[in-house]
């Protein structure tokens, strides 16, 4: 009898990792922290502080320059995005009429050119108005 060999499978671990996500702090956190950090008087307050926070002392001198070069109030007052022009209401509304104007003048040159090519082909089939029906309603 012959001897089976046992085929040993690895079944992979199906547990997902997930990818750690880099923290974002706001401009009013930091300044929070950093007032919170400059009223600290005893030994080991900042330390608690940091481990409380689950931050580094790397993030409180970082962010100290940036209170000091004016960056952490710039980053509180800008919106993202495009910035809309601030425009009168003549203007847009002069704007919006000559978008229309635009709009108009194509349609009348596309319809003269029906219009050109249905004369082209009446005459071409020899037909007049009048055959056609169309002068008869008039």
């Amino acid at each position: 009898m012959s001897q089976s060999k046992a085929i040993k499978t690895e079944i992979p671990d199906p547990e997902v990792v997930v990818q750690a996500e880099r923290r974002r702090f706001g401009a009013a956190y930091k300044l929070r922290i950093l007032e919170e950090a400059d009223g600290c008087n005893e030994p080991g307050e900042v330390g608690a502080l940091l481990r409380r926070e689950g931050l580094y002392s790397s993030h409180l001198s970082r962010w100290r320059r940036q209170r000091a070069g004016g960056q952490l109030q710039a980053l509180a007052a800008k919106k993202r995005g495009r910035k809309r022009a601030v425009q009168d209401p003549q203007a847009e509304e002069m704007a919006a009429l000559r978008q229309e104007n635009q709009r108009l003048q194509l349609r009348l040159v596309q319809a003269e050119t029906i219009i050109e090519a249905q004369k082209k082909l009446s005459q071409l089939l020899g037909l007049t108005a009048s055959e056609t029906g169309k002068g008869a309603s008039r």
